[in-house]
This record gives C-alpha cells, structure tokens and sequence, in this order.
C-alpha cells in the first residue's frame, strides 16, 4: 500500500488529541457535501425544466423539419421531396405553408400566423396533448376552412373558444403595390370558421400569434400553388433520428436546412443551457469556499502531529512523503464528501420525482403542481470531477505552505 495514503488514513479514521480537530474535519466534509448536493440538485431541476418546456414543443413541432435555406417558401412538388416521401425510415410526410397576416373580430384587430397544415398533423405530433375545447379536430370541410387559434390570441381577441361570426383574415397580395385610393384592393382575404378548440403550448409565441388552418386555405390565401415553408417528417420507430438527419443533409445540400426539435427551438434551449452554467458556475465558487474548512482542518492537523512527523522521519520518510501524507488527507476529506453530497443529492431528487415534496405553490397555478427534476448521468460524472479537482487544487498550495512553516 502506498505509504503516504496508508498513514493519511489513518490521520483521518483516527481520534485527534484535540475533540476540536475531530470536529472541524468533520464540519469539512459536511461543507463539501451539501455544496455538492446543490449542485445535484440544482443542474437536476434544470434539466427537469428543460424536459417539461420541451414536451411542449414535442407536441407542436415534428421530429425533423426541412425548411428552405433561401426565401419563404419552396416547391413541394420538387423531385428530391417526392424521393423522400418514399424513404422507408419516414413514417409521416406532411407539408406546411406559414406566413404572417392581419386577423379581425368583431372590430378587434391583432397580427397572427397563419400555419396551414395537412389534414395528418395528428399523425405527425401528438397535437391533441394541446387542445382545449368540445369540438372536433377538423381544418376544414366541402363548404368552409376551420382556425384553431393560440389561447392567447383568442383572449386578445376577445373571441371565445367557440366564436359566432368568421374569423376575417387579410393578406398583402404578392408584389403588389398599396393602392392608396381603395387599400382593401391590395390585401387577400378569407374568412375562418370556429373548430370548437384552442391550443395551448404555454409559450407566448406561439399561443399569442398562432392559427392553425388547413393547407388549402393558406396558400389561397397567400397565393401559392404548390409551394410550402416546411415539409415535416415522423420517422419509423425503429429509425435513428441523427442518423437520417445527416442523410437529409447530404442528399439536400446547402439549399435546405434540416432541423431537429432541438434546433428548431435553439433559442429556447441555449438561453437554458446558459442558465444552468452560470448556476454552475456559481455553485462551483460556493464549492471553493466550503474547501476552505479543509484547508482550516488540515492546518490544525500539521500542527496537532508535529511529533508524529519527526517520528516519521526519524524513520526514514522525507519531506516529500511527509507533504503527501497532508495532501491525500485533504484529498479523501475532499472525496468523501462529494461521495455523500451525490448521493444525497440522488436520493432527493428521487424522492421530489416520485411525491413532489417542494411545490411551486398553489396546486394549478404553474404548468406543473412541483418542481421538475431530472438526473443526467453526465451531470452526475460533471460534479464528481468537479468537487475532486476543485478540492485538490485548493488544498495543494496551502499544504506545501503550512508543511514548510510548520514542519521546518
């Protein structure tokens, strides 16, 4: 057994001369580990917010999108789109057409997205996890078009979910000039019919803007023929999502852009991820202070087994050995709490997963009654690394320091 670790040890399991040492030994482990234990559970409720924001977007946006590099809108009839509608790991092929245009009711006005869609949309995503109301999930029939407005928007409006009178639609028509003397000449309309339902994404820029439609109805209105913003894949189950990605790329070249929900909501998620590292960031400088009870102990240590370092000596161990005994002791103080924060921090996480111990007040006011929590095992690893590398760093030089003074 490596000497240095053998007598360090036994420094850390055995009784000191002083209670007092026993104590603030213990304080130190107890300071690394409940620094470590925010950590767990701080990144964990993160990660547990990130998957809750994005079960939202699952239901409205599909697993992969193929959007235009260039311009608006692109041919949906195109050759290279016909290929992949037969590929076999494509499971849904469904094409949507979005702009943005000016909706009226009753005398109120508010700016919108129109997002027609084909009538498979609930195959594509589970959409119905999103809807509200008693109607049916129908864009449009012989006679009329339907609107499935954002919660948001129908309150802005001041519509209802089942509005009497037509939504009123108006689009600028393309590359047409506002002719000042009748300005209704130059807009497009249409008039949308209530569904019965609202969607509701918890996310102001979709709820507050948003009108899903039927695809017809949309590039009537915007006077398109074949074109589409967007072509939507579902893949097959047994299909690997990253790996179509990339062959979406390679057979699409740079004129198209195929995303993921991860990237197609990349604003989201990075504003995310920042906060997670600055919390990070800043439970790591909690971590380093906590380290400093280490540093206290140690130095009541050296002091307490002076006549155990001549001993040692007298023995034959150099100063080196001597230092390291010091330094494997900060070390294991350093390991033993971060061993016990993580798994504290584990066993929380599971218990706040399982029965919701915190709440984020009263049940129904939020999206969710408590907080969310998820355990990542690359978080987990990310700590353990943390803790040892910080706790290593900061009692290396002040070791080397007090051994000299003290020792000397």
């Amino acid at each position: 057994m490596n000497f240095p670790f053998f007598i360090a040890r036994r420094y850390l399991l055995s009784k000191k001369s002083h209670n007092a040492i026993n104590f603030i030994s213990a304080i130190s482990v107890c300071g690394v580990a409940l620094a470590t234990l925010a950590l767990v559970c701080t990144l964990s409720v993160f990660n547990g917010f990130q998957d809750v924001v994005s079960s939202f977007f699952t239901a409205f946006d599909p697993e992969l999108k193929i959007a235009p590099a260039k311009g608006k809108v692109f041919d949906g009839q195109d050759a290279r789109m016909l290929q992949i509608r037969e590929w076999p790991e494509v499971a849904v092929f469904s094409e949507s057409l979005e702009d943005h245009a000016m909706v009226q009711y009753q005398g109120r006005q508010a700016m919108a997205v129109i997002k027609g869609v084909e009538d498979n949309m609930d195959c594509l995503t589970p959409i119905d996890s999103i809807l509200f109301g008693r109607g049916e999930l129908k864009l449009h029939d012989e006679v009329t078009d339907y609107a499935i407005p954002g919660i948001q928007l129908l309150s802005a409006l001041g519509t209802g979910i089942r509005f009497l009178d037509p939504l009123e639609i108006y689009a600028p028509k393309r590359g047409a000039k506002v002719n000042l003397a009748n300005p209704a000449a130059s807009f497009v309309s249409g008039s949308l019919f209530s569904s019965g339902l609202t969607f509701s994404v918890n996310q102001e820029k979709y709820d507050a803007s948003y009108i899903i439609t039927s695809l017809a109805f949309a590039r009537k209105l915007f006077q398109y023929t074949s074109e589409v913003s967007a072509v939507n894949l579902k893949l097959s189950s047994s299909a690997d999502i990253d790996g179509v990605k990339r062959k979406l790329r390679q057979f699409l070249g740079d004129e198209f852009i195929v995303s993921d929900r991860y990237e197609q909501q990349s604003d989201t998620y990075r504003i995310m991820e920042i906060e997670k590292l600055i919390s990070y960031l800043f439970l790591t400088f909690i971590l380093m202070i906590a380290c400093t009870n280490v540093i206290g102990s140690l130095s009541m240590l050296i002091i307490d087994k002076r006549a155990d370092v001549e001993t040692l000596r007298s023995l034959g161990a150099t100063d080196n050995q001597i230092v390291r005994i010091f330094l494997f002791e900060g070390r294991m103080i350093t390991f033993i709490g971060a061993v016990i924060g993580i798994v504290l921090g584990i066993i929380l996480c599971l218990l706040q997963q399982t029965y919701g111990l915190i709440s984020l007040g009263t049940a129904g006011s939020f999206v969710v009654d408590a907080y969310p929590v998820s355990v990542h095992v690359g978080d987990v690893v990310l700590i353990f690394i943390t803790v040892v590398v910080v706790g290593f760093f900061s009692v290396w030089y002040p070791v080397h320091y007090l051994s000299k003074q003290l020792l000397h």
